[in-house]
């Protein structure tokens, strides 16, 4: 009896591969960016995307038959569809999800920076909070952000968006991101404008300031800026005495002003102390310096317990050595830590967008006019201005290209053997940074 019911569900369940044809036995997608097989069969093509889009993508067609729907198949053929939809809850959480942090009834995601600034308070118009370990805040679409440092205000009306950068904090360096400068290529890109823009004076001030409140110091390579609770509260303490307000807009060399008349930056750096508290590195220096005055000197067989003038002098000395000045962080250490934020994110935005492949192959003989789209995961590509150069053009010829089907034309000009590059520049929709893709053309 039993092996006749095994009989029996072998017969309905077929060969049923979960992980290929779960989709196609239930008629429900199993992610998000598919759609669902619900015809008795159904054909499509569509790249099949690797983990690395370094290599060539190939294309095919598929064709899926939902033997569970139709009409002249055996009732035994239903624990097929039954057994499939007992999987979905699983291999759901296995789908990859899109490159937008949207909740469909919840505020986007979005991160100052790549690698983040935690510590920082930001409201809009709907969310208020602190940015979390990775930089994080919540939004939603058209609102703006206004971001302090505990009760320091740092920028206000700044577009709330997936990534939001230091140069997007003032007005008027944020209006210049738009402008690209052109290459040695000839192609547009954002790259020039943003480190020309890093090293404007109070671009550059801002960029010092949070990196000296950085817990651990000058960030390192894979590191954010970690701004501590600890920091925040010492902050809001000293804002009150400062001389005068802190300006990021002053010049480099009375932002970094110490000694007798310190700065307001540095007036606040000299009240925080970068140490947990009880930290002997803690202790104000005035009232150690007045403990060295009445203090005696170490007599050859101290006492334990005792600090003397030499032991005073030496806690001094460390205390000193571990206050921080603006000093401490250079206008090119700002550069460097910047310049790595963006290129991530620049980075980031570009494993998006893919070609089907990476080299064509036109025989010397065919001189029609080729085409090659530019794709983008989960979705189509939407760009608003696109460039395109051969490297070859004796060899390649560049027809056209357009935004509006990102799509590039060429045609061979050349014999066999020659070869070219068509290097693309593009812009996606609603972001200034120019994103790039290469094509190698080889005439057989």
């Amino acid at each position: 009896m039993i092996e006749a019911y095994l009989l029996f569900f072998k017969a309905g369940m077929g060969s049923f591969q979960p992980s290929r044809n779960l989709q196609t036995a239930t008629g429900i997608p199993i992610c998000p960016g598919l759609p669902p097989y619900n015809a008795v069969t159904t054909t499509y093509s569509r790249p099949l995307i690797t983990a690395q889009l370094a290599r060539p993508h190939k294309s095919g067609n598929v064709q899926r038959t939902m033997a569970a729907v139709h009409p002249t198949r055996p009732f035994f053929a239903l624990p097929r569809a039954f057994f499939a939809a007992l999987l979905i809850g699983p291999l759901l959480s296995g789908c990859l999800s899109s490159d937008s942090d949207n909740n469909n009834d919840g505020p986007t995601t979005g991160r100052i920076n790549a690698l983040g600034i935690s510590g920082l308070t930001y409201q809009t118009a709907s969310q208020s909070g602190k940015t979390d370990s990775k930089g994080q805040f919540q939004y939603y679409p058209g609102e703006t952000l206004s971001l302090k440092v505990g009760d320091l205000l740092l920028a206000e009306n700044v577009p709330a968006q997936k990534w939001v950068t230091l140069l997007e904090f003032f007005p008027d360096i944020r209006a210049q991101l738009t402008s690209p400068s052109i290459d040695d290529e000839g192609l547009r890109t954002h790259r020039g404008t943003e480190q020309q823009l890093i090293d404007r004076t109070h671009q550059s001030n801002l960029i010092r300031f949070l990196m000296a409140l950085n817990w651990a110091g000058n960030p390192k390579d894979g590191e954010g800026i970690e701004i501590r609770d600890r920091v925040i509260q010492q902050l809001n303490a000293a804002l009150p005495s400062l001389t005068s307000p802190i300006d990021f807009r002053a010049s480099q060399s009375e932002f970094n002003a110490s000694g007798s008349a310190p700065s307001p930056a540095n007036q606040l750096l000299a009240s925080i102390c970068f140490y947990p508290e009880g930290s002997e590195l803690c202790e104000d220096p005035s009232e150690v310096e007045d403990k060295i005055k009445s203090a005696i000197d170490r007599p050859e067989n101290p006492e334990p317990g005792i600090e003397y003038k030499q032991d005073l002098q030496a806690k001094l000395s460390r205390i000193l050595n571990a206050a921080r000045t603006m000093g401490d962080v250079e206008p090119e250490d700002a550069k460097r830590y910047l310049s790595r934020e963006l290129d991530s994110i620049t980075t980031t935005l570009g494993k998006r967008f893919y070609l089907e492949r990476h080299t064509a192959n036109v025989p010397a003989s065919d001189t029609r006019i080729q085409q090659f789209n530019i794709h983008r995961i989960g979705g189509s590509a939407e760009l608003a201005d696109i460039d395109a150069i051969t490297t070859r053009p004796q060899d390649i010829v560049l027809h056209s290209y357009n935004a509006e089907t990102a799509s590039v034309e060429y045609f061979v000009g050349g014999p066999a053997g020659g070869e070219s590059e068509i290097v693309t520049s593009f812009l996606p929709e609603n972001t200034y940074r120019w994103v790039r893709k290469t094509l190698r053309v080889v005439i057989d």
